[in-house]
C-alpha cells in the first residue's frame, strides 16, 4: 500500500525541504540567532542556531511526515480504509505548513515585522475548516479521525459522529480566523471554538453510544 502514496510522498518531502534551498540562498543575510517559536501574543520567545533553522527544522517535518505516513499504512489495523482521496489530500497538511511556517520565520529572522498573531490563527482556523470538510468523508481508522472507543467499534456511530463534526469543525474554524481578524476583545472567542470543536462531537459520539447501549 505504501507503494501507491510512494510518488506523492517523494513530491511532499521536496516541498517540505524547499525553505533549505531559501535559507541557503538567503545565508548571510539570516542571523546566527534563528526565531524557532512565538507565544501566544506573536512574539518570539525561542531561538536557535541558524543551522538548525535553516536544515532541522524542515528535516524534522519530513522525519514527521515519513512517519506518519509509514506508521499508518504499515501499522493501522484499519489500514486499508486509509485509501483514497481522503489520505492523499492529508499527505499535502504538512508541505503548505513547512512553507507558510518558515516563509514566516525567515520574514522575522530578517527583520520585516509579521503580524504573528492573526496570521498563525488564520493559518490554523483554515486548516480546521479543511478537515471539517473532509470528516465526513472519513472512513474508520486507528489513524484518521475521531478516535473515541465507541466510534472505533461501532461503524455506525463513527458515520453518524463525523458527519455532526463536519460543519461544527467547519463553523469553528471560520470562527477561529473571524477572531483573528477583528482581534481585541474577540481572542476569547478562539479557545471557545477549540473547546466546541473536540467537546461537542465527543458528547453526541456518547449520547449515540448510550442511546444503543440501553
Amino acid at each position: 500500500m505504501l507503494k501507491k502514496y510512494s510518488k506523492t510522498l517523494i513530491i511532499t518531502t521536496i516541498i517540505i525541504l524547499l525553505p533549505v534551498l531559501a535559507g541557503v540562498v538567503l545565508w548571510r543575510r539570516l542571523p546566527e540567532q534563528f526565531p524557532t517559536h512565538f507565544n501566544a501574543a506573536g512574539e518570539v520567545d525561542g531561538f536557535g542556531s541558524k543551522t538548525f533553522g535553516v536544515f532541522g527544522l524542515p528535516l524534522i517535518l519530513v522525519a514527521f511526515q515519513w512517519l506518519c505516513a509509514v506508521g499508518s499504512l504499515k501499522m493501522d489495523p484499519k489500514a486499508e480504509n486509509l485509501e483514497g482521496k481522503v489520505f492523499s489530500l492529508v499527505l499535502w497538511i504538512i508541505p503548505v505548513l513547512s512553507i507558510v511556517l518558515n516563509a514566516l520565520v525567515y520574514c522575522t529572522a530578517l527583520g520585516m515585522n509579521m503580524n504573528v498573531r492573526i496570521i498563525l490563527p488564520l493559518l490554523i482556523g483554515l486548516l480546521m475548516v479543511f478537515i471539517g470538510n473532509w470528516l465526513p468523508k472519513c472512513k474508520p481508522s486507528w489513524t484518521l479521525g475521531i478516535k473515541l472507543p465507541w466510534t472505533l467499534t461501532d461503524e455506525d456511530n463513527w458515520n453518524r459522529t463525523h458527519r455532526f463534526a463536519g460543519p461544527v469543525w467547519v463553523v469553528c474554524g471560520m470562527v477561529i480566523m473571524l477572531c483573528a481578524l477583528m482581534g481585541g476583545a474577540f481572542l476569547w472567542g478562539m479557545p471557545v471554538a477549540f473547546v466546541v470543536m473536540i467537546a461537542a462531537p465527543t458528547v453526541y459520539s456518547y449520547l449515540l453510544f448510550k442511546r444503543k447501549t440501553k
